[in-house]
């Protein structure tokens, strides 16, 4: 098993556990706590010493996206299988159009150091930082043509902080994006290597079920 795929199966578990947190929260206003401050803490993980330390150094710190992306990419059964492929593609499709765009670029990074007085003071999920997040996006990602449209519960979606943390995880998403690209991730691996990642992303998880049981 190669470095760059084991780095490459974690950045995209990343992407697929944002984009499964949209799903939820789109559709029972709600999601793992855990997953979701693991997801925004990645935005400020500027210098890691390793791809597992963009979300926090530890497989347990990922595991919802590793089994997400091992469900998804194998079955695609349920409609929110194919809504979160949906969003995961889209994501990547975003991150590189705004791989083109430096200056927007450098206005998400300036954006996100400024931020990070209120994720220290107040800490990852709380309203403040989620909100301040979710502008970033806005302001920026949602000026591209492509816009990911969410499906869920609309009356849930309509929520002022639902909303937010719809926003502030397509971010982190984009995130995640971009470590998959600068681990060597590509489209087309999505396809060719595909059972390779789905048998790495199984073992991964696999590890954080051994880590539970002791």
């Amino acid at each position: 098993m190669s470095q760059s795929l084991h780095d490459q199966t974690l950045a995209l578990a990343g992407v697929f556990q944002a984009a499964n947190l949209v799903q939820q929260i789109a559709n029972n206003g709600q999601c793992n706590e855990t997953s979701l401050e693991t997801c925004l803490r990645s935005l400020f993980a500027t210098d890691p010493a390793s791809t597992l330390d963009v979300y926090g150094g530890e497989l347990t710190d990922v595991r919802e996206g590793l089994v997400t992306l091992s469900t998804v990419m194998s079955e695609q059964n349920e409609q929110q299988d194919i809504q979160v492929l949906r969003y995961v593609l889209n994501l990547i499709h975003l991150e590189s159009k705004l791989n083109r765009h430096r200056s927007m670029l450098g206005e998400i990074g300036n954006r996100i150091d400024q931020a990070r007085h209120t994720a220290s003071h107040f800490g990852y999920v709380h309203s403040n930082l989620i909100g301040n997040l979710a502008s970033i996006y806005a302001d920026t990602i949602s000026t591209f043509r492509l816009r990911i449209h969410v499906s869920g519960n609309p009356s849930l979606l309509q929520r002022e902080e639902n909303a937010a943390k719809v926003r502030a995880l397509l971010l982190a998403g984009i995130r995640s994006a971009v470590l998959w690209r600068q681990t060597g991730g590509r489209r087309w691996q999505l396809v060719l290597s595909r059972r390779k990642v789905i048998q790495h992303a199984k073992e991964l998880a696999e590890q954080t079920n051994r880590s539970f049981d002791n």
